[in-house]
């Protein structure tokens, strides 16, 4: 892909979600039909888009926000976190009689997680809300999304990367279906390994990264990122696969938003001209980092 690398600063664009984080920390996970009562409940900024925003502000880079909330306290609360990080929010907006987005969240003991959303007014993102900033895509080096805004609108804002030259990623999570035209020209493609697996067809996660690497690249995408949890990552592209080792942790105390710092982190890297792989030797790095540490920030 020809892209125009003569970027203003190492920028990152995120379009993506905004919610508020309902976390509730139980001594395990239930059972099907069970009830638990939590042992503490706690309320944080959160929401894919602006996880990986925050992450991408953290490895220094500028970084623009588009994105929707609810005109109601969690809005502003939010709102304000994302300044306080330095994430440009003016392409931001907050929608009257919308609540904002909200994810539901129980931690266990040991780190593990298990994530329900209420997109709220991050349903509202549209195609004619991306469209209408062309000029934030054409300053941009980096245009990042997730799957937590309509399907749609990620479509619309990959394109608009293209034709602008800005390089585009897109992490498929939530896992979900997606048209074939999202995939053509993502790079990187960033999922884990139960989303590659969903998007291969697969009934079980990959038993072989590698491959299942090499196959999504056969979908359309630049380049294929699956990350591996406590096993790494792999990588592929033109020049082949490769793999990379996770960064060793002392404890695991919540991974909630690992994957997110790593999408931040490694958007980050590649805006400021790094390889693939150093990029993902950075994101690597960065989620090692954030399961040593409570909350999806």
């Amino acid at each position: 892909m020809n892209r125009n690398r003569q970027r203003s600063g190492d920028s990152v664009l995120v379009v993506g979600s905004i919610n508020e984080d309902v976390v509730l920390l139980v001594p395990r996970a239930p059972k099907p039909g069970e009830t638990l009562t939590a042992d503490q409940v706690t309320r944080r900024a959160g929401g894919k888009g602006a996880n990986q925003a925050v992450a991408a502000a953290r490895a220094r880079a500028d970084v623009r926000m588009i994105g929707r909330v609810g005109q109601d306290g969690a809005g502003e609360r939010l709102l304000a976190d994302l300044r306080s990080e330095r994430v440009d929010t003016e392409l931001v907006r907050a929608l009257p009689d919308t609540a904002t987005g909200t994810a539901y969240i129980t931690v266990t003991v040991d780190g593990e997680n298990t994530i329900v959303v209420d997109p709220g007014a991050n349903a509202s993102l549209s195609r004619q809300d991306v469209e209408e900033h062309g000029d934030a895509f054409a300053s941009a080096a980096v245009m990042l999304a997730q799957l937590e805004v309509p399907i749609e609108t990620v479509s619309a804002a990959v394109r608009l990367a293209i034709a602008a030259g800005t390089r585009p990623i897109v992490t498929l999570s939530p896992v979900q279906d997606v048209p074939g035209e999202l995939l053509e020209g993502l790079d990187p493609l960033l999922v884990n390994e139960h989303e590659a697996a969903a998007l291969l067809a697969d009934r079980e996660p990959a038993r072989d990264p590698e491959s299942a690497a090499e196959r999504l690249l056969r979908r359309g995408p630049e380049s294929v990122v699956i990350t591996l949890g406590s096993r790494g990552a792999v990588f592929a592209h033109s020049g082949g696969v490769s793999a990379l080792s996770a960064r060793p942790v002392d404890e695991v105390v919540d991974t909630t938003g690992a994957g997110d710092a790593f999408a931040g982190a490694l958007a980050a890297a590649l805006a400021g001209g790094a390889s693939l792989e150093d990029a993902v030797r950075a994101g690597l790095t960065a989620g090692a980092k954030a399961i040593t540490r409570e909350g999806a920030h």
